[in-house]
């Protein structure tokens, strides 16, 4: 087998759209596998919607997920003469024509293909006029065969085509002078030696066309492998308003790139039973026999569990790291990563799906003055718990050495003291004075963590708050 040249082709009109992102990673992975090459292309040759920011977010996201890539980022836009040269000689070996149909008079005559009960492709109408270049405003065509199957054997959905008659004659460049996409995307792929078109399922209906051209090139097309779309809950197309899509908003939501790469490319692919996928696992495993044809739906659930599984995976000084600045928007200021930091991530890796989860957790720790939860408060700081908590804070205040140990002793002691109270009953008053609510790790840790200083001014807050109450 040649070398295998894969491309994946993100046109710069937005964010990395998750779909768009999995098409990257199974291009990837194809190509890692079989030793091939990734050509990144940006095909940018909307010159209205595509924008100089998209590129750099989409390229920042594959970046960012671990996905890189051998040649490019190359740009659709700088390969137009090209484009156009293929075009002229298209039309001087008889593969094209000059067709001077304009846009109301081709929508009059389908209108009344239509109703007359028939399927419109254009009627060639300027197919054999051979018309001159100095014709004035005018399209290219693209001179079909009138018939003639148009196939291929995919490499998800297996035997594909359909008959050029059903295509008709196609336009290839606009009466601007600008070739269409199929005819740039043909080009460039030849051009560029791709040897696989791995892509959306979206794409299944343009690939006769395309075959048509490679064909008018006397050329051979690459292998075609269309992979199905991600559809959201109930099997609805991902929705902007109502999902997450692009690879930003999970990336802000406190996902970790492993996670969302080894979620991508379980969607619609499978290895047996397995669900974990490191990056030399998918490299090693993938392939196209185990794409599914269906649409593949989204399920969130299981990403929040990967998810977990990998902050669960990181060092305690990592998971600080990535824990930091989601701390620092949680409380409007810069977090610094310190050995307490990583020792609560330690603490709060069980605990949160995400970093952002596990920030709107740890609030309390990186706040000068907790914000108390009127519930936990009316629960948990009654004047009847108002003697303990002084007691606890007293024995904490001559401690010599701040340790869970050392903690769990002064409790120990002022229940005790106190005849019936249960550490439940006292834990939990506690926790509600150091961190506002009734949540948190275990309390000695929590403790521990949080030093002695900050907790007996806290602790003095509370009490403080009981005698006003």
């Amino acid at each position: 087998m040649s070398e295998i040249r894969t491309r994946f082709a993100p046109s710069p009109t937005g964010f990395l759209h998750v779909g768009s992102a999995r098409t990257a990673l199974f291009n990837w992975a194809f190509a890692r596998r079989y030793g091939g090459k990734l050509v990144l292309r940006i095909e940018d040759t909307d010159r209205e919607r595509s924008t100089a920011e998209s590129e750099r977010g989409v390229i920042e996201g594959l970046e960012w997920l671990g996905i890189d890539w051998d040649e490019g980022p190359l740009r659709q836009s700088a390969f137009a003469d090209r484009h156009r040269a293929t075009v002229e000689r298209m039309l001087a070996n008889g593969r094209a024509y000059r067709c001077a149909c304009t846009a109301e008079q081709l929508e009059e005559r389908r209108q009344a293909t239509i109703a007359a009960g028939q399927k419109w492709t254009y009627d060639g109408r300027c197919r054999d006029l051979d018309l001159g270049a100095d014709l004035g405003p005018h399209t290219v065509r693209l001179r079909l065969p009138e018939s003639g199957f148009l196939g291929w054997e995919d490499g998800v959905f297996g035997p594909s085509g359909q008959d050029a008659s059903e295509i008709g004659d196609r336009i290839i460049q606009r009466s601007d002078g600008q070739p269409l996409y199929h005819l740039a995307v043909v080009v460039d792929d030849l051009e560029m030696g791709i040897t696989h078109v791995i892509r959306g399922a979206d794409h299944h209906p343009n690939t006769p066309l395309q075959i048509a051209l490679y064909r008018a090139l006397d050329a051979e097309p690459p292998e075609f492998a269309h992979v199905p779309l991600i559809v959201g809950a109930g099997g609805k197309k991902l929705s902007k308003r109502r999902d997450p899509v692009s690879v930003q908003n999970f990336r802000e939501e406190g996902y970790l790139a492993p996670a969302l790469r080894n979620w991508l490319i379980r969607i619609g692919w499978s290895h047996g039973d397995q669900e974990v996928f490191n990056s030399d696992e998918i490299c090693t495993l993938f392939d196209l026999d185990a794409v599914n044809r269906s649409a593949a739906q989204a399920d969130g659930d299981k990403l929040l569990w990967l998810n977990q599984h990998y902050l669960k995976e990181l060092p305690a000084s990592e998971l600080a790291e990535k824990l930091a600045p989601f701390l620092g928007t949680e409380i409007g200021r810069e977090v610094p990563v310190t050995t307490e930091l990583s020792e609560l991530a330690e603490l709060q890796r069980e605990r949160g799906k995400t970093l952002s989860e596990m920030a709107r957790l740890s609030r309390w720790f990186v706040v000068d003055e907790v914000d108390f939860d009127p519930k936990a408060v009316k629960k948990h700081l009654k004047p009847a718990i108002e003697p303990a908590l002084r007691a606890l804070r007293d024995g904490f205040t001559k401690l010599e050495s701040w340790s869970r140990d050392a903690i769990e002793a002064v409790f120990l002691e002022v229940l005790s003291a106190q005849g019936d109270l249960k550490m439940g009953k006292l834990a939990q008053p506690v926790r509600v004075a150091v961190t506002g609510g009734s949540v948190s790790p275990g309390i000695f840790e929590t403790l521990e963590v949080l030093g002695q200083s900050r907790t007996l001014a806290r602790m003095e807050r509370a009490v403080d708050l009981i005698d006003v109450g």
